[in-house]
């Protein structure tokens, strides 16, 4: 599917914007739209039940199924293909863990099954990541602040120039550089993330106030980095390199898919980017089309929405995160063509595409003399 955006405009009330132009709501078209949105949301979540529980618990079984079955053929890693095949499973299963388990179950969206194992507030993920960090970092700043500059960290993670609005540095040559190691150690730039080490190193907070969770962070990377690349390696002896190998490959394949994913969700080019100003007083129907702007969705068929957690939905996932992921490809047609009803974009491609754009936006934005204002659709 090539990438469709389409931008109308119409004049409205509401704080100042950098430009004119681009997709607008007037205060009772974006009230229109969210109560349409809020039905929407209470129509799915009110249908929830056996159906949805045996999706997830079903998903925990291929996970478990592909982590065992991937560990014990790396013990046979002087056969290479049983090495290649447990790459793969144990691939498979980091990928699940993280993407359609983990990520998804620790927004909450399985808290009303009551099942102590799918509490969003105390699972932990095969991650380098504390759950309670990224918890706050991921479910919190960015989902409340979704594209506000100076206020989600995860607009570049505190490395990479993302926005026009952004000032540009000399650093920012390399960006692209550092973006192919943020891709390949991603895992371990995630872990870091709610450090706000760059805001440390500006004297913006104190050691004190990181210090409780930089000592956090340490044990769970001790803990994943002593799993991987110790205990399993020494219990295969004397094949310990062949498996070493293995969960290093492992990791690094995890590593990109959920860098691929991730930044094809929130950094294509047509992505809209915000100030606190225009943000400041939004109302529900405001706080809905700033999520719709700020993401994008990547095409596929249905395997490839399952290995994404079905990120790939990324629009309904910022409209409706403490829904059943599983439940977005359902709703997707009805939230296009609520944005079309609308004269709203709603920015879709397939992998390639998408993921072009998010390159395009990294090289453009590397230099200083490509920024582009942004148009915003708030009123």
């Amino acid at each position: 599917m090539t990438q469709t955006s389409t931008l109308a405009g119409a004049s409205s009330s509401g704080p100042t914007l950098r430009q004119s132009a681009g997709p607008r709501l007037g205060p009772d078209d974006a009230a229109a739209f969210g109560a349409e949105l809020d039905a929407l949301r209470m129509r799915v979540m009110s249908d929830l039940g056996e159906r949805d529980e045996r999706y997830i618990r079903r998903m925990l079984r291929i996970q478990r199924s592909a982590e065992i079955g991937g560990r014990l053929s790396l013990f046979l890693g002087f056969n290479p293909v049983a090495w290649c095949l447990g790459v793969a499973l144990l691939s498979l299963s980091k990928i699940l863990d993280n993407m359609e388990i983990g990520h998804n179950v620790m927004h909450g969206q399985y808290n009303w099954t009551n099942d102590p194992k799918l509490r969003g507030k105390s699972f932990e993920w095969d991650s380098a990541c504390p759950g309670d960090q990224w918890r706050h970092s991921h479910n919190y700043i960015h989902h409340h602040y979704t594209n506000i500059l100076g206020k989600d960290r995860d607009v570049g993670y505190g490395i990479l120039r993302m926005a026009d609005e952004q000032p540009w540095k000399p650093k920012h040559l390399f960006q692209p550089f550092r973006a192919f190691i943020m891709m390949l150690i991603f895992e371990w730039g995630v872990a870091m993330h709610d450090l706000e080490m760059d805001r440390l190193r500006a004297g913006e907070i104190s050691w004190q106030t990181v210090r409780p969770r930089f000592w956090q962070s340490m044990r769970k990377m001790g803990r994943q980095g002593l799993k991987d690349y110790v205990i399993f390696p020494l219990l295969a002896w004397p094949i310990f390199g062949s498996v070493l190998l293995g969960n290093l490959a492992a990791n690094l394949i995890r590593n990109i898919w959920a860098f691929v994913i991730i930044f094809c969700g929130h950094f294509t080019d047509d992505v809209v980017m915000f100030t606190e100003e225009e943000t400041r007083d939004e109302s529900r129907g405001q706080w809905y089309v700033r999520q719709l702007l700020g993401s994008s969705n990547i095409s596929g068929p249905r395997w490839f929405h399952i290995l994404s957690g079905h990120l790939s939905h990324q629009i309904e996932h910022h409209l409706f995160p403490n829904m059943p992921a599983h439940r977005y490809a359902e709703i997707q047609p009805e939230v296009e063509a609520l944005c079309r009803r609308y004269n709203l974009p709603y920015n879709i491609g397939g992998l390639g595409t998408q993921f072009a754009a998010v390159v395009r936006r990294i090289l453009r934005l590397s230099l200083p003399a490509f920024g582009k204002p942004q148009a915003s659709a708030l009123a």
